[in-house]
C-alpha cells in the first residue's frame, strides 16, 4: 500500500537548446541528408585520391593520346594521353580546395565587414556600403578576366584570391542586415549598458544569433564559387594547365569529335560538376530551414 501512496516523480524533459533543434530539422530533410552524403563520398575521395589510382594526372603520353577505356586507363586518355580517372579524382582535389578556400576567405572578408557597417553605422557604414556597391557594379568577369590577364602566372593562391576579393559585396550586405536588426534589442542595450567591449558584443551577442544566415549563405556561395571555377576554367582564364581540375577536363572536350566519340572524356566531370553543387544547394536549404523557427520540417 506504501508503494501505491508514494508518488511517482518524472523527470522533466531535458530542453534542447536552439542549435539540437536546428540540427533536429536539418536531419529531418532527406534531400539535406543526401547532400551529406554525398559531399563526404567527394571529400573521401579527394582525400584518398593516391590510393585510388597509380597515374600522374599531369604525366603525358603522346603514345596514347584519347584511348577509349581499358583495364590500364578505366576511362580513358586525354588528348594529350594523360589518364582521365586520375585527372578527375586529384581534379576533386583542387575544385573543392578552391570552392572551400574561396568560401572562407569570402566569407571572413564579409563578416568582418558586415560586422563593422552594421555595428557602428553612420559613415563607417555609409563608407563599406558605398564600396560594396561600386564592386556590384563593376562587370565581375571583367574585373577577375583583367586581373588574370595582367598576372604572369595563374596559381591556386591568386586565384581563390582574386575570386574572394570580388565576391564579398553579398555577405557584407546581408549580414550587415543582420546586425541593423539586431541592435535595438534589449541584450544589445544591456550588454552596452554594463560597460561591454565593442568587440566582445559584437561576438559574444551579434555574431552567435547571425551563424544561420552566415551558415546558409557559405554553402550557397561555395556552390556558386565552384561553377566560377569551371566557367573561367572554360573559357580559358582558370587555373592553366596541366592542373586538373573539373572545369579544365570539361575544356579539353570543347571540339565536337571529343564531344561525340569519347563521352568518358567530359561526362564524369561534368556529373561531378552536378553533384557537387546540387549537394551543396541540398545543404543550404537544409540548413535554411533548420535555423528557420517557424519550419515545419
Amino acid at each position: 500500500m506504501e508503494n501505491e501512496n508514494k508518488s511517482v516523480q518524472v523527470k522533466p524533459e531535458k530542453s534542447k537548446s536552439p542549435f539540437q533543434l536546428a540540427m533536429r530539422r536539418f536531419l529531418r530533410n532527406k534531400l539535406a541528408v543526401v547532400g551529406i552524403v554525398i559531399i563526404v563520398l567527394m571529400v573521401c575521395v579527394a582525400v584518398f585520391a593516391p590510393f585510388l589510382t597509380e597515374h600522374d594526372p599531369t604525366r603525358s603520353d603522346l603514345l596514347k593520346v584519347m584511348n577509349k577505356p581499358s583495364g590500364e586507363h578505366w576511362l580513358g586518355t586525354d588528348s594529350s594521353g594523360r589518364d582521365n580517372f586520375a585527372r578527375l579524382v586529384y581534379g576533386s582535389q583542387v575544385s573543392l580546395m578552391i570552392g572551400f578556400f574561396a568560401m572562407l576567405f569570402t566569407l571572413a572578408i564579409g563578416v568582418v565587414l558586415g560586422s563593422i557597417a552594421g555595428f557602428y553605422g553612420g559613415k563607417t557604414d555609409s563608407f563599406i556600403m558605398r564600396a560594396a556597391d561600386l564592386m556590384l557594379i563593376f562587370p565581375f568577369l571583367l574585373l577577375v578576366l583583367t586581373v588574370m590577364a595582367i598576372a604572369d602566372r595563374v596559381t591556386i593562391g591568386l586565384f581563390i584570391s582574386i575570386i574572394a576579393l570580388t565576391t564579398w559585396p553579398n555577405i557584407t550586405r546581408i549580414l550587415r542586415g543582420t546586425f541593423l536588426s539586431l541592435r535595438e534589442k534589449e541584450y544589445i542595450i544591456g550588454a552596452r549598458s554594463i560597460g561591454c567591449s565593442d568587440f566582445r558584443i559584437i561576438t559574444k551577442h551579434f555574431l552567435p544569433n547571425a551563424v544561420g544566415p552566415i551558415i546558409v549563405n557559405a554553402t550557397v556561395m561555395m556552390a556558386t564559387l565552384i561553377i566560377i571555377e569551371s566557367g573561367l576554367s572554360f573559357i580559358g582564364f582558370g587555373i592553366p594547365q596541366p592542373t586538373p581540375t573539373w572545369g579544365n577536363m570539361v575544356t579539353e572536350a570543347r571540339s565536337l569529335r571529343v564531344l561525340t566519340q569519347h563521352p568518358e572524356a567530359w561526362v564524369p566531370p561534368g556529373l561531378a560538376i552536378l553533384l557537387t553543387v546540387l549537394a551543396i544547394n541540398f545543404i543550404g536549404d537544409g540548413l535554411r530551414d533548420a535555423f528557420d523557427s517557424k519550419s515545419n520540417i
